[in-house]
């Protein structure tokens, strides 16, 4: 079968004359500043203009604007303070061969640069640097087409469209069609994407990585390849592998997968006191994972009140694939302790789902067009995050040990998410992502704060106190993370442009397991000279002398 052609190709003649043009050679002059230099390169190397006034951004030319670009899509504000460093500036291509020229002309110019689709890494380094002491910053966000071709059931969407825009122009062509993302519609495609991409639809249809078909991506020489070009060792690696590290992911091509016209989803909370016995939360870890794969159950732990009284609440936030009716009979043979009622239950259409899951208010449902505003749901907040996996289910005892570490704290927010269903059939080293068969559930553990917050250090000193204590319950040798709740605490690059591969094997077990060395190996390959890179990218193999 052969391969087919995506949308937003270039004609073949632009496409020669791009090719020509890129090694093209600049020499500026003395006293060009690196940005003048930069367009200057750019212009020589692409035959597609760009406007300076909607596409280039320095905080010498004009500092707010620079500000509001720069902080447009980063989602983490621990990133965004004074101290922090700042790119020296912001290119927005609006065209795939000014993202060719950016590579090229940044080696030119000896420029290290940072991609950023939509700013959700939760430790920033698709858009800030603490390893490098100047770097520029591309922003995709100008890059967000999507084709939905729903005869071929697939789709073409551009890296800097959101998962929302991608949900709603499914939604436009079919409503028996849909893809298994994230739940958050501000989500960048093109870095969500190659960290593996979880969500509702999982344990039917596992990843969106495991749903790629083919993907557009510009290598360290400035080529732009496809699936058939960059060869299956690179497509394998760009899904789940993490982004910033093999290329640059222009579109992917995803296959979309048949949903029911109506979908029940439903939201059951139980207090500490109500469960105080952990007989319905010990149930979950025992059946979560074994119910039908069409039910998707997680649970969400928050502390509420003050310190007067304060308590943790467990809300269990399901969505079926399925009538309400079916979905009753499933809770009553498989988990009736938690007392699923036909009143609790709502049914929707899947991109209805989509609004509902995604933490928008929902009495009433806002329209659909809410995803497609750029903005996550929650805004922009300081915040710490870690991630567990599960094997076992956790005794009484240590979650009477966690519950108490949760009341220590005010706005903590605790996600179990079940595995099992289509996770359990795919081997672990079909994609990087090897989380798979074994695996309970999933554990994100989250701590945020407003601008106002005197001692944000003590916020995460808890959050790594609260880790700690779950280390006997989780997944071991190696413990276990999941790259898309990237954590620095497991270790990270030192330096700007060496391999790091002695300190990377630690952390990149956490992620890959054994699937870390295949990632090496290919990136060694296709980018010897370590060219993309950040405090967690894939290393290169150590050059021995």
């Amino acid at each position: 079968m052969g391969i087919s052609k995506p949308p937003f190709t270039i004609s073949c003649i632009s496409f020669l004359a791009l090719y020509i043009s890129l090694y093209a050679t600049i020499t500026p002059t003395s006293s060009a500043s690196l940005q003048d230099s930069f367009i200057e390169c750019l212009q020589r190397n692409t035959n597609v203009g760009f406007p300076l006034e909607r596409t280039f951004f320095t905080h010498e030319r004009n500092a707010s604007l620079f500000k509001e670009v720069f902080e447009s899509t980063a989602q983490n504000q621990r990133f965004l303070t004074n101290s922090m460093p700042k790119p020296g500036f912001i290119f927005k291509p609006v065209h795939e061969s000014h993202v060719q020229a950016s590579i090229v002309c940044a080696k030119k110019l000896g420029i290290h640069f940072l991609v950023r689709s939509g700013g959700h890494d939760y430790e920033g380094v698709s858009y800030v640097s603490q390893i490098e002491t100047q770097f520029v910053l591309i922003d995709l966000s100008k890059l967000r087409q999507v084709n939905v071709d729903i005869e071929d059931n697939s789709a073409w969407v551009q890296a800097g469209a959101t998962i929302g825009e991608l949900y709603y122009r499914i939604a436009e062509k079919s409503k028996i069609h849909g893809f298994p993302a994230g739940v958050f519609p501000s989500l960048g495609v093109g870095g969500h994407i190659t960290g593996g991409a979880y969500g509702s639809l999982m344990r039917k249809y596992g990843l969106a990585a495991d749903n790629v078909l083919d993907a557009k991506i510009v290598d360290a020489n400035g080529k732009l390849l496809d699936r058939a070009a960059m060869g299956e060792d690179l497509f394998w690696a760009i899904r789940g592998g993490s982004g910033g590290s093999f290329g640059i992911i222009l579109s992917w091509k995803i296959k979309l997968v048949p949903v029911p016209e109506t979908i029940t989803v439903f939201t059951v909370t139980k207090t500490l006191e109500q469960d105080a016995s952990f007989k319905i939360l010990s149930k979950w870890q025992r059946v979560a994972d074994k119910l039908v794969e069409e039910l998707f159950l997680r649970v969400f732990f928050t502390v509420v009140g003050n310190n007067a009284y304060k308590t943790v609440k467990m809300a269990y936030i399901g969505q079926f694939l399925g009538e309400k009716g079916t979905l009753l009979e499933v809770m009553k043979k498989g988990f009736p302790e938690l007392g699923l009622t036909q009143k609790d239950c709502i049914e929707m259409s899947w991109i209805e789902s989509i609004v509902y899951n995604s933490g928008f208010p929902t009495s009433p449902l806002p329209p659909l067009e809410i995803l497609l505003q750029a903005k996550s749901p929650i805004g922009k907040i300081y915040f710490k995050a870690k991630s567990d996996f599960a094997k076992e289910p956790i005794h009484i005892l240590g979650l009477i040990g966690m519950v108490k570490k949760f009341l220590e704290e005010d706005a903590v927010l605790v996600v179990w998410t079940p595995y099992g269903g289509k996770m359990n059939k795919i081997p672990e080293c079909e994609i990087p992502f090897p989380h798979r068969n074994g695996t309970i559930f999933m554990i994100q553990y989250y701590r945020s704060w407003s601008d106002n917050e005197k001692r944000p250090n003590r916020r995460i000193k808890w959050m790594r106190e609260l880790y700690s204590y779950m280390t006997p319950y989780v997944s071991s040798n190696p413990r276990q993370a999941y790259v898309n709740y990237r954590d620095l605490d497991l270790g990270q690059n030192r330096n700007s442009s060496k391999s790091n591969f002695l300190e990377a094997k630690i952390w990149g077990a956490k992620y890959f397991k054994d699937n870390f060395s295949r990632l090496v190996r290919i990136k060694t390959k296709v980018d010897p000279d370590n060219f993309f890179r950040h405090e967690q990218s894939i290393p290169t193999l150590p050059i021995r002398s």
